[in-house]
């Protein structure tokens, strides 16, 4: 399959255009990229991605068009009507599954690009069954069209590095770590890991939360609060050695998600052999079985929480066990090599499909 991608530039990526591993990249900026209205940036980009393809098609035939989620709808859109070519549409997340319902002026308003993009698509990927059941309800999409697709890890990589490669957190402390990274929104529930922090009597385990979000300044009051300055930390962004340093060091991680469409950072504890706790919700319900590749916790729920931490402390056996069948699952599951195959082969059934439905429409023509 020959990929083009089309995706905003930013200031960190100077190159407009490269090729990597045989995807050719073209980063471009959006027509009015220094409006600081969130909606008419997207507009923007969106003008300027469709202008990109228009003119990459003067030259090269496209056969697929696919969009991951409502950001760049209008150019996936006016691309397919235009190319007169199937629209394959990725939906990561809904604006109605993440607030449990629309609400406000802007979230009607990314709901409905989301219910526009998603009807005009020939099919539409998921990554969980969960996912799948509220594209159905929230839109009234027909279930025969919607396909699961998991997301996937790189089961090969295993980085630690050198000691003086390793996060200065790492070169520092001796007690076991209990590890967790995400977007810091409210949905990610790590407030839930500070809370449960609080109730957990021990010297010997510190709590790793990394990542960046609106949430930051709340958490570092409410580790304050509870004077945890010194068991839980909030170490912000890390880069992917990094998080595979603390994977490899943690003893087991947590993600206690209020809301989770698939929950890949669960398969990345998996890959490296480390017992999971998570919550009994979304698309995390797909990925893990309780007491035999990891712990579920009730959903918002710090008592469940602390009883499973404790589990894991106290059953180093099953732990273990845990640890070894998630491995297992992540490498015959999840590797991207199989993500990739079912892409593909959604690829050549909707080109074949809609090159039967297009010949037909020209004999009924004539």
């Amino acid at each position: 399959v020959e990929v083009f991608v089309i995706t905003t530039k930013t200031p960190e990526m100077e190159l407009t255009s490269e090729e990597l591993h045989g995807v050719k990249i073209y980063r471009v900026e959006p027509l009015n990229a220094m409006d600081n209205q969130f909606l008419n940036w997207v507009g923007g980009l969106n003008m300027a991605m469709a202008q990109k393809a228009f003119q990459l098609s003067n030259d090269i035939h496209f056969d697929i068009i696919h969009a991951h989620d409502w950001l760049v709808g209008e150019a996936a859109q006016t691309l397919a009507n235009y190319l007169k070519i199937p629209l394959i549409t990725t939906i990561h997340a809904t604006e109605h599954g993440r607030n449990g319902g629309v609400f406000t002026e802007l979230q009607q308003f990314i709901h409905q690009k989301e219910d526009k993009l998603i009807q005009s698509s020939n099919q539409v990927i998921v990554c969980s069954e969960f996912m799948k059941e509220e594209v159905v309800e929230t839109f009234s999409y027909p279930k025969e069209r919607i396909s699961i697709i998991p997301n996937g890890v790189d089961i090969n990589s295993k980085t630690f590095g050198t000691v003086h490669q390793l996060h200065p957190l790492l070169q520092q402390e001796d007690r076991k770590i209990i590890f967790s990274l995400g977007r810091l929104v409210k949905e990610k529930g790590f407030d839930l890991i500070i809370e449960a922090a609080a109730k957990i009597e021990r010297n010997d385990l510190c709590f790793v939360i990394a990542g960046i979000g609106p949430m930051f300044q709340e958490y570092e009051k409410l580790i304050k609060k509870h004077s945890l300055e010194n068991t839980v930390y909030l170490i912000g962004f890390i880069t992917d050695q990094q998080r595979n340093q603390l994977f490899e060091k943690c003893m087991m991680a947590i993600f206690p998600s209020r809301y989770e469409p698939f929950g890949i950072v669960a398969l990345e504890a998996m890959k490296f052999s480390k017992p999971l706790i998570v919550s009994d919700t979304g698309g995390l319900r797909g990925i893990n079985k309780h007491l035999e590749t990891g712990l579920f916790m009730k959903p918002n729920n710090v008592e469940s929480l602390v009883e499973n931490i404790e589990m894991i402390l106290n059953q180093p056996t099953l732990a273990e066990k845990m640890a070894e069948n998630g491995k297992k699952l992540v490498d015959q599951f999840y590797s991207w090599q199989r993500v990739a195959e079912m892409t593909k082969r959604i690829y050549e059934d909707q080109h074949l499909l809609f090159s039967i439905n297009e010949g037909l429409n020209e004999l009924n023509y004539k």
